[in-house]
């Protein structure tokens, strides 16, 4: 496209040297001739075809019809110019476009093309898809990680940007998770195989990223509507300016004629059609940059309009990595017996407080339980040595007939009892992630009128964090049902048009994450819940990347809006002066074109997003 904008403009500027020393017409019309068909020729492939396919208003057949008539009344320089100007900036919104891809592409080049996997005694390079669940794979230094594992030797830095935007490198160390599309930075890993390469974390994103540009925005559809409507208007509306003056007023037919074809060349849509898709294409490449992964334009616009956020608890506001800071065993019961009956009910169970249990335990449990049986938003039961032990919430203990009073501390309560007889309680507690509180404050300088936090813990523990954040409301020990209905309930007052988030951890809360305007999954990088039921997703476990998220999406709407405005107003009053004759072929081109490039550059500032710079 380059090389034929060069020649083109090359033969153009020759034309234009042959007309003003007024050369003979067989020097001067082979130069605009030759100019025009090296730069129209898919233009006008693109309006037949379209011709043929039943599209009948098309930029390109309004281009083809303006310049071929500019020539047919034998106005050679301004035809060509049509078409170069055109071209031109069509090649500058494609570098434009290309631009605002880099992260996306960024995104897209996380999908690893081999994995060195372990058979025998010999390593062999394959492609990730043809290695199997429970394979071991070796990451050398400066690799990316092809598939999601657990590492069985070795230790590394990790390069995550790609996936979270978080620049700092994370250690990993034997034991632990890695994902596909970080790469090890500076020691080799081998890893067995937790997933096959379809169902691995890069896979997953890059069809999340995949499928985003597919679902339009309000003002997107509101174009492709406008669009089906104006061209043809703007069409008929040319016709008759050039048919109706010459019949009724006896006007010269090459003037009107060469009016109706101004009109086309000025009404041509361009700017609309290019910048409004763009706008909503940088929204989401900024937000990729940021790591938030949005579904789709229709949720940047959704965000845009958000009026309330509503938040889970663990590991969303808090960290969600529990720690036993109390035992108050009952009468009979030693503090090392009710941590023991816990840890034996919760051996098999991976809930945070699960683990903090067994990690305050510390020892290896060399018996299992019976029976196991967990109850949703209450605890867990299991049998042991024919023994029944229960570990739960207050709700647990009142199926059992208990009653145990709740000591004065913050922390959520397990309570635990042992063959129906209340054997004590153990406090756990988790601390409030560092950047919550900024992010509430964020979001309400952002004019978010409504915070509230749903929660299943403890009435004590869910008010103390409210009040440490200073949310606008709280609900405290919900099972997920009941988060359901509570979140249907904020919105027999929502105002018309405006929409409620939901904040969560993406595994436990997908029924509410489904339900709410925009479901926004929280550091669930690796959750299939997450990535299934969200909307959006969080890839660091950052609550204050929320207010870039809203931040992005009400600078994409303004952006949109703005280009709407300036370019409907500005083809209002060429429309005119080319109607009354005014403006010229020359004037129509500039317009059309310089009304594109500058709603292109400003869709442009939406990519150029930093919260520190605004």
């Amino acid at each position: 496209m380059l090389i034929r904008l060069i020649a083109g403009a090359v033969l153009f500027v020759a034309g234009l040297v042959s007309h003003f020393l007024k050369a003979p017409l067989y020097v001067q019309l082979p130069l605009f001739l030759l100019c025009y068909l090296i730069l129209a020729y898919d233009v006008i492939f693109s309006a037949v075809r379209g011709l043929f396919r039943g599209q009948f208003f098309g930029e390109s057949l309004l281009m083809t019809i303006s310049s071929v008539g500019a020539f047919v009344l034998g106005e050679y320089p301004e035809g060509a110019a049509v078409m170069l100007f055109y071209q031109l900036g069509e090649f500058l919104t494609d570098l434009a476009l290309d631009r605002s891809q880099d992260s996306i592409r960024a995104i897209l080049d996380i999908r690893p093309d081999t994995a060195n996997v372990q058979r025998g005694d010999a390593i062999e390079t394959v492609s990730p898809a043809s290695v199997a669940v429970g394979e071991t794979i070796v990451v050398r230094p400066g690799e990316r990680i092809p598939l999601d594992g657990v590492i069985l030797s070795g230790a590394s830095a990790l390069d995550t940007r790609a996936l979270t935007g978080e620049s700092a490198p994370r250690s990993v160390h034997e034991g632990e998770t890695v994902l596909s599309g970080c790469i090890a930075l500076d020691g080799m890993l081998t890893v067995r195989v937790e997933k096959s390469f379809g169902e691995s974390t890069a896979s997953k994103i890059i069809r999340l990223v995949e499928e985003a540009t597919d679902r339009k925005t309000p003002a997107e559809r509101f174009i492709s509507k406008f669009a089906r409507y104006y061209t043809p208007a703007v069409v008929g509306a040319a016709l008759l300016l050039a048919i109706l003056p010459p019949l009724l007023f006896g006007g010269a037919w090459a003037d009107w004629i060469h009016r109706a074809l101004v009109f086309l060349v000025i009404s041509c849509p361009c700017a609309l059609v290019i910048s409004i898709p763009l706008a909503v294409f940088c929204g989401l490449g900024a937000s990729s940059r940021e790591g938030i992964l949005i579904k789709g334009g229709n949720f940047l616009e959704a965000l845009n309009r958000a009026h309330t956020v509503v938040y889970d608890k663990t590991g969303t506001l808090t960290e969600g990595s529990f720690s036993v800071q109390r035992i108050l065993p009952a009468d009979g019961f030693t503090e090392q017996q009710v941590l023991e009956l816990a840890a034996i009910a919760e051996q098999f169970s991976s809930h945070p407080i699960a683990v903090s249990i067994r990690e305050a335990y510390g020892k290896a449990l060399d018996t299992d339980a019976d029976d196991v049986h967990a109850i949703g938003g209450e605890g867990v039961t299991a049998t042991h040595g024919g023994h029944a032990i229960a570990v739960g919430n207050g709700k647990l203990m009142a199926r059992l007939g208990l009653a145990p009073e709740a000591p004065e501390t913050i922390g959520t309560l397990a309570f635990v009892a042992l063959d129906g007889a209340y054997a004590g309680c153990i406090v756990i507690s988790d601390a409030i992630k560092p950047d919550s509180k900024a992010a509430v404050e964020g979001l309400k300088a952002l004019g978010i009128r409504r915070q509230i936090m749903l929660t299943g813990d403890a009435k004590a523990v869910g008010d103390a964090v409210a009040k440490e954040l200073q949310l606008d409301g709280v609900q405290s020990e919900l099972l997920p049902d009941q988060k359901l209905a509570a979140l249907e309930s904020l919105y027999a007052d929502l105002p018309k048009g405006e929409t409620v988030l939901f904040v969560g951890d993406g595994i436990n809360d997908a029924p509410v994450l489904a339900r709410a305007d925009v479901g926004i999954a929280m550091g669930g990088l690796g959750s299939d819940a997450a990535i299934e039921a969200a909307d959006a997703v969080i890839t660091s476990d950052a609550p204050n990347k929320l207010i870039d998220a809203v931040c992005i999406a009400k600078r994409t709407h303004a952006i949109t809006v703005q280009n709407i405005v300036f370019a409907l107003g500005v083809k209002a009053v060429f429309l005119l002066l080319g109607a009354l004759g005014v403006a010229n072929m020359w004037v129509a081109v500039f317009g059309d074109v310089g009304v594109m490039l500058l709603a292109v550059l400003n869709a442009l500032r939406v990519f150029r997003y930093s919260r520190k710079r605004d």
